[in-house]
């Protein structure tokens, strides 16, 4: 239970957190199809703004923050994809089964093809994990310890040709076998929806320190998916060109752009034209301009689902009493915070789940804003009031320094003292599961259909981000992998979520449902939280 746990921290630190920060560049014309629209040469050109740096392009050693996965996952599908509606999608795969949750058996689409007509293979998933798994290459954000055959620390012994628990069963066919149970749900988000894999045929001939570094991964040539990357520049933008050989049919596209702007600059580039779309979790937009968005007579606005939770972590052992962390919680307004600063678009829940997740138990009715219940719980615990709490927050995220300031004057208002530190997005990971906060806020976006790993490290004790642990909790856990049935996990997940309510290691002072735009000349695509680009060569411009 633990082992999981204390394993996925590289993976949460660079996926599952969603900071609304700002990207560090402005915006960049990298060529002139980045100027957006139909050019001079007919051509069906679209731009996505967004507002983040790109980690690069090789799927090998990025990490899992939102932009570095779509951007590498248009030129080489995931076996699966999460859609709109969170089922999984088939993409390079047709089929993903088990009889034991232990094994695995994943079959490849029969048409899937590399864009030189090459089929992809069993063989060509194999090697991809191998090389994932290869400690030279080392990417710690995979989590391939859980494999047979791979170490504890998620890689092989150097120089491995093959893993005991990745086995091609045919050319078309392969087995991923567990060390210990897990669901069919984590194996396809965890996993299967992680790994993109790369034509073996090509790259087979380079060692594992070259394929660090390859110049092929910058302007790739054989590809799985729609789009490949012709030129980019990590802090303004990514170009592609349509894979014209794209086996799900050829995209009716022909250039797409990422336009890497800050924040401040969405509103100006949808409203002129040079950014056709944002998206919910790639696109911070600053809530003072969700109005004149949506003002727009040239787009339509989307707001997505409530997945964004932005979770207040209390250090339990700094915090150690129940009551006066449940007295924090009581002390604040957070439907004033959710409908002042960030006018309603979003929900106040108590625990990780928010109504997105298929686990999510209404009958936990959120603490009210009670300031007296607050006062009568800390006078139990023999709170005096002299200890100052120190709360770390994000200063790129603007909303929430805000919302903080007001949680700080709520909570003196009943004889809790915190100082607010803003720190840079570098430094609040840098004291990420020590002692030197008492609270420490983020964004986090806990996957809906599977929150499994992210609960079980924050809830994993010493050394996790609010060093509490309840074996309960552990218990409950572990049983949601040991079925597939969505009323026996949601009571599993109603356990957590209640155990967060009563002993308040962490809240969440709301959940933000973001806001995402398009372009009304394009068809065929809506911006959604997940599954955004799964029918990506079905996207389209009118005239």
């Amino acid at each position: 239970m633990k082992r999981i746990g204390k394993n996925v921290i590289c993976l949460l630190l660079s996926f599952a957190l969603t900071f609304a920060l700002a990207g560090c560049g402005a915006s960049g014309d990298a060529e002139e199809s980045a100027q957006g629209g139909n050019s001079t040469t007919g051509e069906k050109i679209v731009n996505i703004g967004v507002t983040d740096t790109l980690g690069g392009m090789n799927p090998l050693t990025i990490d899992q923050s939102w932009i570095n996965v779509y951007a590498v996952g248009l030129e080489f599908l995931p076996l699966v994809q999460l859609d709109k509606n969170m089922n999984f999608q088939p993409m390079l795969a047709d089929s993903v089964t088990t009889q034991d949750n232990v094994n695995f058996v994943v079959h490849i689409n029969e048409k899937a093809t590399w864009s030189d007509g090459t089929p992809v293979t069993a063989a060509d998933v194999e090697y991809t994990v191998l090389k994932l798994a290869s400690p030279v290459i080392a990417n710690a954000t995979m989590m391939y310890y859980i494999f047979e055959g791979v170490g504890e620390d998620g890689f092989t012994e150097a120089g491995a040709t093959s893993i005991a628990g990745v086995k091609v069963l045919d050319e078309k066919t392969i087995q991923f076998t567990t060390k210990y149970p897990i669901s069919m749900t984590t194996f396809q988000n965890s996993y299967a929806s992680y790994l993109r894999t790369l034509p073996k045929h090509v790259l087979e001939k380079y060692s594992d320190e070259e394929l660090m570094t390859l110049d092929w991964f910058n302007h790739p040539d054989v590809v799985s998916g729609p789009f490949m990357v012709t030129e980019y520049d990590t802090n303004h933008y990514i170009s592609y060109k349509a894979n014209e050989n794209y086996w799900m049919g050829a995209p009716k596209l022909d250039k797409l752009n990422f336009k890497i702007v800050d924040g401040s600059q969405v509103y100006a580039g949808l409203k002129s034209g040079e950014i056709d779309i944002t998206h919910h979790t790639m696109t911070a937009i600053p809530m003072n301009d969700y109005e004149s968005i949506e003002a727009l007579e040239n787009v339509n606005v989307v707001y997505g689902a409530p997945v964004t939770n932005q979770s207040v972590f209390i250090q339990t052992a700094n915090v150690p009493d129940a009551k006066v962390r449940q007295a924090l919680v009581y002390a604040i307004d957070r439907e004033q915070i959710l409908n002042q600063l960030l006018m309603g678009h979003g929900e106040i829940v108590d625990g990780f789940l928010s109504s997105a997740s298929p686990y999510f138990d209404e009958s936990i009715t959120p603490l009210s804003y009670d300031p007296e219940k607050a006062k009568q719980l800390l006078q139990e615990a023999g709170w005096d009031g002299t200890k100052t709490l120190r709360f770390y927050v994000s200063a790129g995220d603007t909303a929430f320094v805000n919302a903080a300031q007001v949680m700080t004057a709520q909570w003196a208002a009943v004889g809790i003292k915190a100082e607010v530190q803003t720190v840079d997005h570098a430094t609040l990971m840098s004291i990420a599961g020590g002692t030197e906060y008492d609270l420490f806020a983020v964004q986090y976006t806990y996957a809906p259909v599977d929150p499994y790993p992210d609960v079980t490290w924050l809830l994993s004790g010493e050394g996790s981000w609010t060093g509490y642990q309840n074996d309960e909790i552990d218990a409950a856990m572990a049983a949601t992998q040991e079925t597939e049935d969505v009323e026996k996990i949601k009571a599993q997940y109603s356990v957590v979520d209640s155990k967060m309510q009563e002993d308040a290691p962490m809240f969440s002072a709301y959940v933000i449902s973001a806001q995402g735009a398009v372009n009304k000349r394009l068809t065929g695509v809506t911006p959604d939280v997940y599954g955004f680009f799964n029918d990506i060569h079905d996207w389209d411009i009118t005239d």
